[in-house]
């Protein structure tokens, strides 16, 4: 079967690495020009690290680079929260397994931190090693026809040359992983029947930057996801392989807005958050503020996920808020399920693929949904939830059920996080924990109210109610005098 991907990033390069070990020929389209090449050199790239989860895991592992891409990464056990005094608590993500000073090994529950340009570069790298799979940079997706399996894209001659030529492509199958404002999308929505919805949030983020030491060391714990939580906004760092860390401060855009001077920058953070700004540094914190302007967050739907011969996943189809971690494991995850619904034997001349395409679509258009919602959600979490004392009493009685009933009741971080389970089942398991939860809470109040009731008419049986009510108030107040 032919396949045309149309997006290099992590998600389509990923599918080339997987669908040409499998046999197909794939020709993979990138807009931007070849990393190693000098241009490709000079590209920053989006910032926010990557925190790879079992979903991710799970599809690297199926392409044979599970090991490789782990040998490269730092293992978070937990998050790490940063109070406005510079206290600081570790919440582990299984505290069973994690156990503080313990190695994190391959079956704990961690998620790692990746940088994102070096995965990107491997995979790349991965699929253009096959012999039945070729790379082209430099070529941008101008039309398409699904129905058709037909692709044309503009492409430059080299990196430097304003000179383009047009290349059309028809294949068995296109794949769309060309991102959040993807352009075959774009395509598919001309035809009936396509639902998509996009929506900014008012919150947008920078990056900053924490070196390591003077000795080369991490400034801090690396083995945990860092976050300072000030319920409106938040600042995570993750670690990197050279000491340092990748900080990126998520807040509303009006809150930018004001921080428009270096004074203003230096008293914002010395309150906010005291203990990153010697590690920041005062004259770089300044210098990386007022010279970044803030990116801003989107969420996207579509619906169905394909059309034709085409097909879209990752951002393309689903792009989330990044506060999950879960944006490219369920871009890997999209293409795990569709490697393993679209079988070889049936396709090896790309006949029928558009029924298997509808059962892809079928099959994940509730799952994306689901963690768009849940990446949502998780962002109150991590900026406000956990400075509540009611996250670590639901936390407390989730581990604690967990033990004793094991998959019965998987927390949802853990069943998000740390497991295969459907997104739009993750949900559902929440929504019966909390109905389960609050009719223990209505038993233990009844409990305890018939308790109190029983000890009072027991103590007091010969009194009358009124004198009943008098006596105990009494008691009441001298206590609380």
């Amino acid at each position: 079967m032919e396949i045309t991907i149309v997006g290099g990033g992590l998600v389509g390069s990923l599918a080339a690495c997987i669908f040409g070990q499998k046999g197909h020929k794939v020709q993979l389209y990138e807009s931007r020009p070849d990393p190693n090449s000098a241009a490709g050199k000079l590209l920053r790239g989006r910032s926010i690290n990557l925190a790879l989860s079992n979903r991710g895991r799970a599809t690297l592992r199926r392409a044979g680079l599970e090991e490789l891409v782990l040998s490269k990464a730092i293992p978070m056990r937990g998050r790490m929260l940063h109070g406005q005094n510079g206290s600081v608590k570790a919440v582990l993500y299984d505290p069973v397994a994690n156990q503080v000073g313990a190695t994190c090994q391959r079956s704990t529950p961690c998620i790692y931190s990746v940088s994102r340009r070096y995965l990107n570069e491997l995979l790349l790298q991965e699929a253009a090693a096959l012999p039945n799979v070729s790379v082209n940079f430099n070529c941008k997706l101008i039309d398409a026809d699904a129905g058709k399996g037909l692709a044309k894209f503009r492409k430059k001659d080299d990196d430097s040359s304003e000179e383009e030529t047009l290349v059309e492509k028809r294949s068995d199958l296109i794949i769309g992983a060309d991102g959040a404002h993807s352009a075959l999308r774009q395509t598919l929505l001309k035809r009936p029947m396509t639902n998509f919805s996009q929506k900014y949030i008012q919150h947008g983020y920078i990056e900053l930057y924490i070196p390591a030491t003077d000795k080369g060391e991490f400034a801090l714990e690396k083995n945990h996801l860092h976050i300072w939580p000030r319920d409106r906004f938040m600042l995570i760092a993750l670690p990197n392989l050279d000491g340092s860390f990748t900080v990126t401060l998520f807040m509303p855009f009006e809150i930018f807005d004001t921080l428009n001077t270096e004074e203003k920058v230096l008293t914002f953070f010395d309150g906010q958050f005291p203990d990153a700004v010697p590690l920041l540094g005062r004259k770089n914190l300044c210098h990386d503020f007022l010279t970044t302007k803030p990116s801003t967050l989107i969420s996207i739907s579509c619906c169905p996920m394909n059309g034709g011969k085409a097909v879209l996943v990752g951002d393309a189809a689903h792009a989330m808020v990044p506060f999950y971690g879960q944006g490219m494991n369920a871009g890997f995850e999209d293409i795990l399920i569709l490697e393993e619904i679209i079988p070889n034997s049936d396709l090896s001349s790309g006949a029928g693929v558009e029924k298997y395409l509808e059962q892809f679509s079928t099959a994940r258009s509730s799952d994306a949904q689901a963690i768009c919602e849940l990446a949502m959600y998780n962002y109150e979490e991590m900026r406000h939830l956990v400075n509540q004392k009611s996250y670590y009493w639901r936390r407390m009685i989730d581990i604690g059920l967990n033990k004793l009933l094991g998959q019965v009741w998987t927390p949802l971080y853990t069943s998000v996080t740390f497991s295969a389970t459907p997104y739009s089942k993750c949900i559902e398991n929440k929504k019966w924990q909390d109905k389960v939860i609050s009719k223990m809470y209505a038993y233990m109040t009844v409990a305890v109210g018939a308790s109190v009731a029983t000890y009072l008419v027991s103590r007091y049986q010969r009194e009358s109610l009124t004198d009943l009510v008098v006596k105990w108030g009494r008691e009441m107040l001298q206590q609380k005098l």
